[in-house]
């Protein structure tokens, strides 16, 4: 899992690349030690040992997914609805 998120912030920038928390329809796939939210400590560990910072992890666990919708919710409520 390390390895994908790795792969996706090297392509696309760590200011694009968020980690949802749906575990929905996976069928129990899931990669040993992220079964469930509650093993996200272990996905925090794995990033810190690959040298992410605070900062850099604040984004993908929520700070990038603000950052969007504060902006989409600015441009909804700054122009016209217009059907």
């Amino acid at each position: 899992m390390l390895d994908q998120f790795d792969y996706a912030i090297k392509l696309l920038g760590i200011n694009h690349v968020g980690i949802g928390s749906d575990f929905d329809g996976v069928s129990g796939a899931l990669p040993e030690g992220l079964k469930s939210v509650a093993d996200y400590p272990n996905l925090i560990a794995g990033l810190e040992s690959r040298g992410y910072s605070e900062e850099q992890i604040n984004k993908l666990l929520g700070g990038n997914l603000l950052k969007v919708w504060a902006a989409i919710e600015d441009g909804a409520f700054n122009n016209e609805f217009q059907p």
